[in-house]
């Protein structure tokens, strides 16, 4: 990078209406924190933009000057690809905006939202869509990776509704896509991460969901965990789409609706969210052994999403991958069991999403998304107090991953964390990887946005290998 002289950066200040924050700037340590506290980069420049002229006004600034670029929209990647040590930070945080259209059924959500700011306004028409799990996570990110989350069986995964976006690309235009303008481009934008611009609007489907749902936790002892995935395992294989569950094996979170006397016990929880008509189809899940706890019940949708905020804070150490597998076959079963019991932290967890239903109706190739086929993922979520060893922590993560990994069908994109360029190829596959390289070479050649899960646009064809 070539030495930035006062005179470039007062140039870039003045063509702003938000801010432009450096080293010296005493906002500067707030500016650049992210939600894992285990990041620690030192941008150069930070843009905290106020509008899409200022996040063009500083790609083209960095265009001109070879700088990559780093976009932060929620700040809640685990990798934290929202910073850089030797680049731009395009930092969307400021706008947050999310209007919505019930007519069309599209919400219009700018690219520094959070789940928070979309599951109110959405609701307020009956309406909702595939969210993250914790509130506080970026909608950018999440769509652009794929979008796990409660809705997905019945709904898709985030990025199956991704219906346009506005994006500046790596020259500074704002340009808009959809199925009519650019259609290879929003293909691309449905699963490749942030590889090909800074979206500062989605247009995201919406669908029927009414203000309340059958939502809660159905809470076992660790050591009753063999047992109830078996059962688990029967259950779900007829689920109708509009049952989402999410396995978590922890040690059993300080949240208000755990009594205290289960604080920090070994467990398996069933998350429950049923969006169908009556609740007959939840008794086999809820009558099963001896439940420690039963909070299932109905309760409004924008709860729901907020219901474990606590249990992943800001400023925490986080480091997780994941495996995408078949079905919890009983060597999973015992594979599973085996390495949650050596959870190393109460802050850690071992997530399980259940997948398929309408997410995995959609034909493979009218998204950039990988993990389509696989019938699950399991997130090995390694978190701890700062200050604590991390090795040991790291080790824990990397040694389930190892153990999961003769089960593994594929990877999602957004829980990948240090794997490098392999495992990125990877969880495309050579022919949604050969057909991403194409379009970074005629949108981004240069490779200004780089931090991310990168597809650089000068890897190999597959011939040329």
């Amino acid at each position: 990078m070539d030495t930035l002289t006062t005179g470039d950066t007062d140039k870039l200040a003045g063509a702003l209406r938000g801010e432009l924050i450096t080293p010296s700037d005493r906002r500067y340590d707030q500016a650049r924190r992210v939600w894992n506290g285990d990041i620690d980069k030192h941008p150069p420049l930070i843009v905290r933009c106020a509008d899409p002229a200022d996040v063009s006004a500083a790609v083209t600034f960095a265009a001109e000057r070879g700088l990559p670029i780093a976009v932060r929209g929620g700040g809640h990647s685990v990798a934290g690809q929202g910073l850089c040590d030797d680049g731009l930070v395009v930092d969307l945080s400021r706008m947050r905006a999310v209007t919505v259209d019930p007519e069309r059924r599209l919400a219009h959500v700018r690219g520094g939202a959070l789940w928070q700011d979309v599951d109110p306004a959405t609701q307020a028409h009956g309406l909702a869509t595939t969210g993250g799990i914790v509130s506080e996570t970026g909608v950018g990110g999440l769509t652009l990776g794929g979008g796990i989350g409660h809705l997905m069986r019945r709904c898709g995964f985030t990025v199956d509704n991704l219906a346009e976006a506005d994006l500046v690309t790596a020259d500074g235009r704002l340009v808009t896509v959809d199925a009519e303008k650019d259609p290879e481009l929003l293909w691309g934008l449905r699963g490749g991460g942030g590889n090909f611009g800074a979206v500062v609007r989605f247009g995201l489907r919406l669908h029927e969901v009414g203000a309340a749902v059958q939502a809660g936790m159905i809470i076992h002892r660790l050591d009753d965990a063999p047992a109830v995935l078996r059962h688990y395992r029967d259950v779900i294989a007829d689920a109708p789409d509009e049952l989402g569950t999410i396995l978590n094996l922890r040690l059993c979170p300080p949240i208000p609706a755990v009594p205290e006397r289960l604080h920090g016990s070994p467990v398996i929880a069933i998350n429950v969210c049923w969006t169908g008509a009556g609740n007959a189809f939840l008794r086999p899940l809820r009558e099963f052994g001896r439940p420690l706890l039963d909070t299932v019940g109905p309760m409004s949708y924008v709860d729901f999403q907020r219901g474990v905020d606590k249990t992943s804070p800001a400023g925490k150490h986080y480091y997780w991958r994941s495996v995408d597998f078949d079905r919890l076959s009983d060597p999973v079963i015992e594979t599973i069991v085996e390495h949650a019991s050596r959870i190393t932290s109460p802050l850690a967890a071992v997530p399980v999403y259940h997948l398929g239903g309408a997410a995995g109706r959609v034909p493979a190739d009218d998204t950039a998304f990988g993990s389509r086929e696989a019938g699950h993922n399991i997130n090995m979520f390694g978190a701890w107090e700062p200050g604590d060893d991390r090795d040991r922590h790291v080790a824990w993560v990397r040694d389930f991953s190892d153990a999961m990994a003769p089960h593994s069908v594929g990877q999602y994109v957004n829980f990948l964390n240090d794997e490098g360029t392999p495992n990125v190829r990877a969880a495309y596959g050579r022919r949604r990887w050969e057909r991403l390289v194409a379009l970074k070479r005629r949108v981004d050649p240069e490779n200004l946005y780089r931090f991310n899960f990168n597809i650089d646009p000068r890897s190999p064809d597959e011939g040329d290998t």
